[in-house]
């Protein structure tokens, strides 16, 4: 007969012990093992419940065009390549209370629509709680159906009588199933709810979305293999005190990654942003030092954000380096090739970067960006405002060229700027026509000479 042991389990990595510790060798993480039940001895082993399909040459497959089935918000379809794909499993995360109940409620009421029956299932949440926020957003269509339950099994069986084609799991953490003794939450209880789901949105050809709970640190909580199971990685960004909200895409099996889209917040839920670039800059102030408009890629989208910045005098024994949209060791870096190569001594200042509208960018193509604010702060000279900047910075002070010069200044043009600044070796690079003043720069000696 088997009989039942206490083990303890890291929720990082999944790491076994006999007894808790407060740090886990195998991933380092602090204050991560839990107290789970393990049965050992003779067990019954499980019958298969599936076979493998037969090999097949890889030029009999056919794939359908026509597959994906667009939600018709053209900022989230964009994200997940073109529309939800049957058979997949997409994870969403984000902070409490960002939006992501609300935004997946308005993508399954567009689906349902189409005609698509569609589930939305939540663990935390009432039938009459679910139905306030579907008044909200005008959701109401008849193929929308509701169920509240958290036994994975009861679900499954659900899921068997009604059969929908689109499948809502609001979260994933709070989902258990009895085959494992475990607490709703554990490692072993989200990895295996989300194998099992990954079985069923294969074979079964329905697509999945899971909601997960994040950490203090942004990360979907629960084991990494949680992102390793499922095709799309979806994360929802955004500040509690700005109405916009950025979904990222960080892992795609059915299109690009890193895509970004863009929406507000409104009473009656979100909105989409068809040009965020506009919405970002259409605050921006009127001959200000210590500010510029970048041109960075989010996936295949060019994106202009007004990079800000604010040079004062220290009293600290070491000055501050303060950012915020932008990795601060960047930051330190660009400082100190801009004093080495530039002439520019910045040793006993504090600095402060900000990225406006609540961005994060973090391509290297902001680098001649952070460097033109800096100085404009330092010297207390404006930019022009009809000037856009891109381009990476080395160590020696070189310029770079990056990727896509073309779409970024057609982006560029197209909001109205008239002037860039880029490196030489993009220029050469270009093919067609831009109508718009093109300078190319070497060096940070040679960007400084340009502007100021």
């Amino acid at each position: 007969m088997a009989r039942q042991k206490t083990i303890f389990v890291c929720q990082n990595c999944g790491y076994k012990a006999p007894k808790w510790l407060g740090r886990c060798p195998d991933c380092g993480s602090w204050n991560s093992f839990v107290e789970e039940l393990t049965e050992i001895g003779p067990q019954e082993k499980g019958k298969r419940q599936n076979l493998a399909d037969r090999p097949q040459r890889i030029d009999t497959v056919t794939l359908d065009k026509n597959a994906r089935n667009k939600t018709g918000l053209s900022e989230f379809d964009r994200i997940l390549g073109g529309g939800v794909v049957p058979g997949s499993l997409v994870l969403i995360g984000g902070d409490p209370g960002i939006g992501k109940s609300t935004l997946i409620l308005q993508v399954v009421h567009k689906l349902a629509q189409k005609g698509l029956k569609t589930l939305y299932i939540s663990s935390e949440e009432s039938i009459q709680q679910m139905k306030m926020r579907a008044q909200r957003i005008g959701a109401d269509s008849s193929e929308l159906y509701l169920l509240s339950g958290t036994c994975l099994e009861d679900v499954i069986d659900r899921l068997n009588e009604l059969a929908p084609q689109i499948i809502v799991i609001d979260s994933i953490q709070t989902i258990f199933t009895e085959s494992l003794s475990s607490a709703p939450g554990s490692i072993g209880q989200v990895r295996e709810v989300t194998t099992r789901l990954m079985n069923l949105a294969k074979t079964s050809g329905r697509a999945i979305f899971l909601i997960g709970h994040v950490t203090k640190d942004g990360a979907i909580a629960g084991p990494k293999v949680l992102e390793h199971l499922v095709d799309t990685v979806l994360y929802f960004e955004g500040d509690g005190s700005h109405m916009y909200r950025i979904l990222r895409s960080v892992k795609n099996r059915y299109g690009p990654t890193n895509e970004i889209g863009v929406f507000e917040m409104m009473d009656n839920g979100l909105k989409e942003v068809g040009n965020p670039s506009e919405i970002f800059l259409e605050e921006r102030s009127n001959d200000v030092s210590g500010s510029v408009v970048i041109s960075c890629m989010e996936g295949s989208r060019p994106l202009l954000v007004e990079m800000q910045a604010l040079v004062c005098s220290s009293s600290l024994a070491i000055p501050r380096r303060t950012t915020i949209g932008v990795d601060p060791n960047r930051v330190s870096l660009l400082v100190a090739v801009l004093s080495k190569r530039g002439g520019v001594n910045l040793s006993n200042k504090d600095i402060f970067i900000n990225v406006a509208g609540g961005i994060r960018v973090d391509e290297p193509a902001i680098d001649l960006g952070i460097i033109s604010t800096t100085a404009s702060s330092f010297l207390n000279k404006p930019i022009p405002r009809n000037t856009v900047t891109f381009g990476e910075v080395g160590l020696s002070g070189e310029v770079r060229g990056v990727s896509q010069t073309e779409l970024r200044l057609k982006e560029a043009l197209k909001l109205g700027f008239s002037r860039c600044l880029i490196s030489k070796k993009s220029i050469k690079a270009l093919k067609g026509k831009i109508d718009m003043e093109i300078i190319g720069v070497s060096s940070v000696m040679d960007l400084l000479e340009v502007l100021f």
